[in-house]
């Protein structure tokens, strides 16, 4: 904070010229924005629990079998992981280590487009050879919570080649990154999210 004092004694103060965490308003419109991301999650899957109840004892319905386990949590690996060199590479520019930044953000946005990569690529092909969006409430609710999820990974990924570019042109030091804490924010909100999808969608028609 720097400080201004005049010949009268008086004292002004002015805002920071670079400011992270708490101390940026960029931070807390991120955490505004997960708040409300995670509300609209939550309301997904409590109408999904809804409609599984609603619906008898028999579910997924219409002889559609339960999810596969084996993919989502490959998946669920992948992704996961991919929380590590984000938080690394978040932690790396808070001391200035401009290559272990750049190294872990793209770590990370791979192992993200792997996990979308299966997502779209394998096991919605399969999907979609057993049920749609259209066929009842249960394909309804399956690729809405998924594909919101999907979504959400895109979003992150798209998020983390614009942070990339700007790590490579050295916009941040251990000074000026609030746009990495935000991006790794979004990105581990993201990975918390889809435990409760892996539960919800997958993992629940078993028991």
């Amino acid at each position: 904070m720097e400080r201004d004092i005049e010949p009268t004694g008086r004292v002004d103060e002015f805002l920071p010229t670079y400011a992270n965490g708490p101390a940026s308003f960029a931070w807390w419109g991120m955490a505004w924005l997960i708040a409300t991301e995670a509300a609209l999650f939550a309301t997904v899957i409590v109408s999904y629990w809804y409609i599984r109840f609603r619906s008898g004892p028999i579910w997924p319905p219409d002889g559609i079998p339960a999810p596969e386990l084996t993919l989502p949590l490959v998946m669920s690996a992948i992704l996961w992981s991919s929380s590590i060199p984000v938080h690394l590479a978040d932690r790396a520019i808070r001391r200035g280590d401009q290559r272990r930044l750049r190294f872990g953000l793209l770590a990370g946005w791979l192992l993200g487009a792997a996990f979308l990569s299966l997502q779209f690529a394998v096991e919605y092909p399969s999907v979609l050879d057993e049920f749609t969006a259209r066929t009842n409430a249960y394909g309804s609710m399956f690729f809405t919570l998924t594909g919101l999820h999907g979504l959400h990974v895109l979003v992150g990924l798209a998020f983390s080649v614009w942070v990339q570019v700007r790590a490579w042109r050295g916009a941040f030091d251990e000074r000026r990154h609030v746009s990495v804490q935000n991006f790794a924010m979004y990105w581990h909100f993201v990975d918390v999210v889809w435990l409760f999808v892996l539960l919800t969608v997958y993992v629940s028609p078993h028991l």
